[in-house]
């Protein structure tokens, strides 16, 4: 793809997303520490599953001191059925702490520091920045690996070779809406194993890199 390729691809999936069932972070809200909260969650966790306990958290689990006036066992509770829900409890408690004692309970701007948060790698850095804070990263979780090596945009065996590539090759103005973007057609047509090929709205710009069997 060159850049006006891409820019249509783009294009293309904005204008489906309307019709596809909205499971990510952001639909929720665009709190700092809420999507700081669910980029944690979500790691090695089916994004519903994510979906249904931040849901839950939502009414009553939005600052860090509210993750404080809970033992860390009822926490970790109300965390299941999300992957080591136990350890992102202790995680989640450790930040809020951190927040509360040296940002005033204030999500970071910097992906440095950031990144110095414990359980926070590069992937949640980013989604924070470009998600709450409107800052140009681009967050690459399984579905942006997975469906920009499919496409044949680019040629990369980790996540952070990806978020380089990606660097090289987007323009600026969409690092923030890919992730967003690749997350719900991941979830909808561009699924992990028999992806949906015949009813793939960008199916002309794929190269299908590793695809065996599809629908």
């Amino acid at each position: 793809m060159d850049q006006r390729d891409i820019r249509h691809v783009f294009a293309i999936l904005q204008k489906e997303a309307g019709n596809w069932q909205d499971a990510t972070v952001g639909n929720i809200t665009k709190d700092p520490f809420f999507v700081l909260v669910g980029a944690l969650l979500s790691h090695r966790t089916q994004d519903r599953t994510t979906h249904r306990v931040l849901q839950r958290l939502a009414t009553s689990f939005t600052k860090p001191e509210d993750f404080l006036r809970v033992p860390e066992e009822d926490l970790a509770r109300l965390l299941y059925p999300v992957g080591f829900y136990r350890e992102k409890a202790k995680r989640l408690q450790q930040i809020a702490r951190i927040l509360l004692e040296e940002y005033r309970g204030k999500v970071p701007e910097s992906e440095e520091e950031l990144l110095r948060l414990p359980g926070v790698g590069r992937k949640t850095a980013n989604l924070v920045l470009s998600v709450a804070f409107g800052k140009p990263a681009i967050c690459v979780d399984t579905h942006v690996h997975r469906i920009t090596n499919r496409w044949g945009l680019v040629a990369t065996k980790t996540p952070e070779e990806t978020e380089r590539e990606l660097q090289k090759r987007l323009p600026q103005d969409l690092w923030g809406r890919i992730n967003k973007l690749l997350v719900l057609f991941g979830q909808n047509v561009c699924l992990p194993r028999r992806p949906r090929c015949s009813r793939c709205p960008v199916a002309s710009f794929c190269k299908r890199r590793g695809v065996t069997d599809a629908r």
